[in-house]
């Protein structure tokens, strides 16, 4: 599991000397996302450097479109996915108002305080800085001047279509878990601390776990617990991994 870094005045920027880091919010970490990562660990293992996801201690919109905006997991959930999908390193800003209302370039030299990483991977459609301004284009004149290598890829696809978080959330909205999981890459799950219930368990002879379900996600699932090595719990209505 990749060591996780919060980029703050403690932060050691020479993590970044020869890096490979791939950028992006990440929702999901989805199929999409994993060959972004997997692009970041193959230049980083040809130059011997360090493999970095590099992302938002928060998704942006939740400070721009708070009222519409549907996660596909939690900040910690997304964080700690990342830690775990291959790379060496995780480097989390801090997203505030302020930190975005930057001009793209001093985005970019706030983000890397001049330890450039030798390549950066983003999505074509990657934009950052006051008002998402910047473009990859911004990035490759940026680049040009600090020695930085920019790998701008396309859109990973299935069925003609981008892989998205957008696309993923549509679906399962949709009810469409299996196509959902499919674009994953991995089994869909919810996580979410247990809370007190209607008390129905007391007549099953076992004890039950609840969670709140988010309303956009009306369905009844089998769920599997692991409860100190004894797997036994039948729950409607959610479909989680429960621990204590």
């Amino acid at each position: 599991m990749a060591q996780i870094y919060n980029i703050d005045e403690s932060f050691d920027y020479s993590l970044f000397d020869n890096a490979s880091c791939a950028f992006g919010v990440f929702d999901g970490v989805h199929k999409g996302h994993r060959y972004l990562l997997e692009c970041a660990r193959e230049t980083a293992r040809k130059d011997n450097g360090k493999s970095i996801a590099l992302t938002f201690d928060i998704d942006p919109d939740e400070l721009f479109h708070a009222d519409r905006l549907k996660k596909l997991m939690s900040n910690e959930q997304r964080i700690a996915m990342l830690a775990r999908s291959g790379v060496d390193a995780v480097a989390v800003l801090h997203f505030t108002r302020e930190f975005a209302a930057l001009s793209p370039l001093d985005f970019l030299n706030q983000t890397f305080k001049g330890f450039v990483p030798a390549h950066l991977h983003v999505g074509l459609d990657f934009h950052f800085g006051a008002k998402a301004a910047g473009s990859v284009a911004d990035l490759g004149e940026w680049a040009a001047r600090n020695i930085c290598h920019i790998d701008a890829h396309n859109l990973q696809s299935e069925d003609g279509l981008p892989i998205t978080a957008t696309r993923i959330r549509n679906l399962l909205a949709e009810h469409d878990l299996v196509e959902a999981e499919r674009l994953l890459g991995r089994p869909f799950s919810i996580t979410d601390e247990v809370q007190p219930g209607r008390g129905e368990g007391m007549d099953m002879g076992f004890s039950t776990a609840n969670l709140i379900v988010p309303t956009n996600r009306r369905a009844w699932w089998l769920c599997l617990c692991e409860w100190d090595q004894v797997s036994c719990c039948y729950c409607s209505g959610c479909f989680t991994r429960v621990r204590r």
